[in-house]
């Protein structure tokens, strides 16, 4: 643990490397991060305002201004204005946002919040550079995110070497989105959680994947190479456990969808403890007994 601050779970020059790697190939295994941009721009389309100073903190841009370009909403948002501090691409929050407070009327981050080292730190952040009734919409990879490939990489490890290490990064619960949004500050939090199965023809297609996407091992401290025989052995594994029918192993991603307002006047708030205008028994039309 940090003395000055949380506990460093990712290594941020892991992470940066992992990102430049993937630039190259990223459009070949895009695909999650399209379908979180698709999510968010039909949140923009249900939401009838204009978003006139929009910011894209995602690690790697691209998907959500492809999205945009072709939504009805692409009229009431600002073009997005992107990353420059790659610090902030391998851990968010890691260094203070280059934005004023109270700048921005939207920022998306996409895909890039799972590997903050201090996720309510990086949403607070967010909260105060958005104006009054600013959007904030961001995914994150959730806790179901690669389960299968967690648990045959940690089998085949204990086998082969009688001891095991991390090798797919601890990822947040969908439950606990709700309350990182108020945490950090946020109104009106709303938060949905997708479930993705995709199938591959084998564990090192998935690998390949990952790589593209920059999503493999960024874990802090020592890491272990896994040698040829327990990745032969977690394929195998993986194939008796979970191959389907066909011989194609599935890949579970969970993405976790947040939306959240910075606080404004205009919000609506509940009402006082007390203060109701008529009785939850007349509503629900049943009869009230006395205490006893």
């Amino acid at each position: 643990m940090s003395a000055s601050g949380p506990p460093v779970i990712f290594d941020p020059r892991r992470r940066a490397a992992r990102l430049a790697r993937a630039v190259a190939r990223f459009a070949d295994a895009d695909f999650l991060h399209r379908r979180a941009a698709e999510n968010a721009v039909q949140s923009l389309e249900a939401t009838l305002r204009e978003f006139p100073v929009a910011v894209d903190l995602s690690a790697l841009p691209g998907p959500f201004a492809e999205a945009l370009a072709g939504s009805d909403a692409a009229d009431r948002v600002g073009v997005p204005a992107g990353l420059e501090d790659r610090r902030l691409a391998a851990d968010p929050g890691a260094a203070p946002l280059p934005f004023a407070e109270g700048s921005a009327d939207l920022i998306v981050s996409l895909m890039t919040l799972h590997w903050a080292n201090d996720l309510p730190g990086a949403l607070a952040q967010i909260r105060r550079a958005l104006k009054p009734d600013g959007l904030l919409l961001g995914t994150l990879l959730g806790a179901g995110t690669l389960k299968e490939l967690r648990a045959v990489l940690t089998e085949a490890e204990l086998e082969l070497r009688g001891g095991a290490s991390a090798r797919v990064s601890p990822f947040a619960d969908g439950f606990d989105g709700s309350g990182l949004l108020q945490r950090a500050g946020f109104a009106l939090p709303v938060v949905d959680v997708d479930r993705v199965t995709v199938r591959y023809s084998g564990l090192l297609a998935l690998v390949r994947d990952l790589r593209a996407m920059g999503e493999t091992n960024v874990l802090a401290g020592p890491i272990r190479p896994l040698d040829r025989a327990i990745l032969t052995r977690a394929a195998s594994l993986y194939a008796e456990r979970y191959a389907e029918i066909d011989g194609r192993i599935p890949a579970t991603f969970e993405i976790i969808h947040l939306a959240g307002w910075a606080p404004h006047e205009s919000q609506p708030r509940p009402l006082k403890r007390g203060s109701a205008k008529a009785r939850l028994a007349d509503a629900l039309g049943v009869v009230e007994h006395g205490k006893r």
